[in-house]
């Protein structure tokens, strides 16, 4: 794996005291440098792994229901993929989950929030657990599932039961350290025993990254409230974005390597529209990426052209809102074209093969290594006619 280009703690990656305010970066702040070797994209190779499997694409698609379903996670797995159900959502509540799908896609504006929460209130059933776990398997491609952390360890040993392959516990924010009078998570306890790898999110520092690395977790999620159906931000006041939380986690990652000689992978999880976003995400530090809003807008999507966040259906504090996307794409026509739009929102696979080529990255450990600039310009310098168009 390459040296990864990292800002030192030193220059305020993680301080505290009176060093409380520093700046932070997302994807539109920043631009990637060509290398002085560039690469034929073909050439290039994207996979990435988490614990005994490999991947193609270096892509997730996000555990929301208006994202995965099991054909959904069949589609994209067999395009080398993976997609991650939401165990928490309307596949483990409803034997037929196109029927409130339907609702949801339906309803007006000003009564979705309310109609989602009373679509979430069902219990979870068990039996469907197995069966949608089932569904995934029987397709041919490796099954994902996302939980919370307070239902992870009941919704694991049903998960394993069935034969998951990888193993997802995923919250707004998740930190190895957690009081609550309900009792807590072991992290640690959930790695042991489980059979399969377990990827933690979310999180977006240093100090949280290193300390869930240190509890065995296979990979690590980083993000906290970028999605484009999530108001965590508004709503909590809390995130930080892409680029810098990437850089933070991904210096965790490397100390913590140093340290242990175990590498931990890290997916940036939010926030990215086009295809220069991945790969700016993977200049940063990410292996891979997770993508909720663009691939809700693809014909596979179950949520018909419809997306929403997982906490938006919260009983008293939802944070996110139903958006319509749209549908525009095949799930193929996303990810490797062609592209019939010009903004960079199809064929993200192209781009990045591309970008790593004229960036001179082979791999994508290599391409942690590109040189990255602040370039609040980047998208208006020389741009007035297209800009002129917009309007």
């Amino acid at each position: 794996m390459a040296t990864e280009r990292l800002t030192s703690s030193v220059d305020g990656m993680h301080v505290s005291g009176s060093a409380r305010l520093r700046p932070a970066y997302g994807f539109d702040d920043v631009a990637l440098v060509p290398g002085a070797l560039t690469i034929d994209p073909e050439d290039v190779d994207v996979s990435w792994q988490i614990g005994a499997h490999r991947f193609a694409l270096p892509v997730l698609a996000s555990a929301m229901d208006g994202v995965v379903d099991p054909a959904f996670a069949i589609a994209l797995g067999r395009l080398g993929g993976l997609a991650v159900l939401n165990l928490d959502g309307l596949q483990t509540r409803y034997d037929d989950p196109s029927e409130p799908l339907a609702q949801i896609a339906e309803a007006p504006a000003e009564r979705a929030t309310e109609l989602l929460q009373e679509l979430y209130r069902p219990p979870v059933r068990q039996d469907l657990i197995r069966r949608r776990i089932q569904e995934i398997k029987d397709g041919g491609v490796l099954a994902a599932v996302s939980t919370t952390p307070a239902n992870a360890a009941a919704y694991g040993r049903i998960a394993a039961d069935a034969g998951v392959d990888i193993f997802v516990v995923q919250s707004t924010v998740t930190s190895a350290k957690h009081r609550s009078r309900l009792g807590s998570l072991s992290l640690p306890d959930l790695c042991r025993w489980m059979p399969v790898p377990i990827v933690v999110g979310n999180t977006v520092s240093y100090s949280a990254a290193l300390e869930l690395m240190e509890t065995g977790i296979a990979a690590l999620l980083v993000g906290v409230g970028p999605g484009a159906a999530c108001t965590s931000r508004e709503v909590l006041g809390v995130g930080v974005p892409q680029v810098t939380a990437t850089m933070d986690c991904a210096m965790a990652r490397r100390d913590y390597r140093a340290q242990t000689g175990r590498y931990v992978p890290i997916i940036t999880d939010g926030g990215m529209r086009t295809g220069g976003d991945v790969c700016k995400a993977l200049a940063s530090g990410a292996n891979a990426v997770m993508i909720g809003s663009p691939f809700a807008q693809t014909v596979e999507a179950p949520g018909r052209g419809h997306h929403w966040g997982m906490a938006t259906p919260h009983a008293s504090l939802p944070r996110g809102t139903r958006i319509r996307v749209g549908v525009n794409s095949t799930l193929e026509q996303l990810l490797f074209g062609p592209s019939s739009r010009t903004d960079g929102t199809q064929n993200l696979i192209g781009a990045l093969r591309t970008c790593m080529g004229v960036c001179g990255a082979a791999n994508v450990g290599e391409m942690h290594a590109v040189d990255m600039v602040i370039a609040p310009a980047i998208k208006t310098e020389g741009k007035v006619w297209q800009l002129a168009r917009a309007f």
